[in-house]
Parts: C-alpha cells; sequence; structure tokens
C-alpha cells in the first residue's frame, strides 16, 4: 500500500499529519509505505490531484470519499470536518476507514 501526503512548503498541518498517518498505519498494522510531496505550483497540483494541504492519498485514492470528484486543484490550506468542528489535520477514524478498504481492497485482488 502507498499512503501520500500530500503538502505544500511550510503548511502548519504537514508534519502532524504526517506523524498521524505514520501512528495510524503502524496501529494497523499496515505494510505501507509512507511519502511527503510537497506541491508548490498550480501544474502539480492538477497532476497530483492536490485539493489543498495536508491531502492524504491510499494507493492514488483521496482519504475523503466525498472529495474523490472534487477538481478545486490549487495550492491552499484544507480543513477536515470533524465532530468537535473544522479542523487542518484529517480525523484518525477517516485515515483508518481509507487504509482499511484500501487493505480489503488489496486482500480480494490477490485472490483472483
Amino acid at each position: 500500500m502507498r499512503i501520500t501526503v500530500l503538502t505544500f512548503e511550510d503548511c502548519p498541518s504537514g508534519d502532524i499529519t504526517h506523524d498521524l498517518i505514520k501512528r495510524v498505519v503502524a496501529e494497523e498494522g499496515v505494510d505501507a509505505v509512507v511519502e511527503r510531496v510537497d506541491v508548490n505550483d498550480g501544474e502539480t497540483a492538477r497532476a497530483r490531484r492536490f485539493l489543498g494541504s495536508p491531502s492524504v492519498q491510499v494507493n492514488g485514492v483521496d482519504i475523503e470519499s466525498t472529495r474523490r470528484t472534487d477538481e478545486s486543484y490549487g495550492v491552499a490550506c484544507r480543513l477536515y470536518e470533524t465532530t468537535e468542528g473544522t479542523c487542518g489535520v484529517p480525523p484518525a477514524e477517516t485515515i483508518r476507514e481509507a487504509l482499511r478498504t484500501a487493505a480489503s481492497g488489496e486482500r480480494e485482488g490477490s485472490l483472483l
């Protein structure tokens, strides 16, 4: 599994999100490569399907299912909805759900 944390330079939520991803991956026992990619221009934002910083993709798919068809790519801050309001860091449960969905798909694919 490949997890990509897309940020821009000096994003205040980038390091926190990257650390959270690594923690959730360890807690879930997922075999994953976690990479961090800086997105600093509009062309790269469109190419990487960057919905703002930080964005997290699991196997190239955004962790928020409601944003997967969104095409508002650009170098900007991203906010996530949580039970306590909006936050610049994705909720751990959203990350967990994306990891479990991807792992389930990988297991099913390996049986074919």
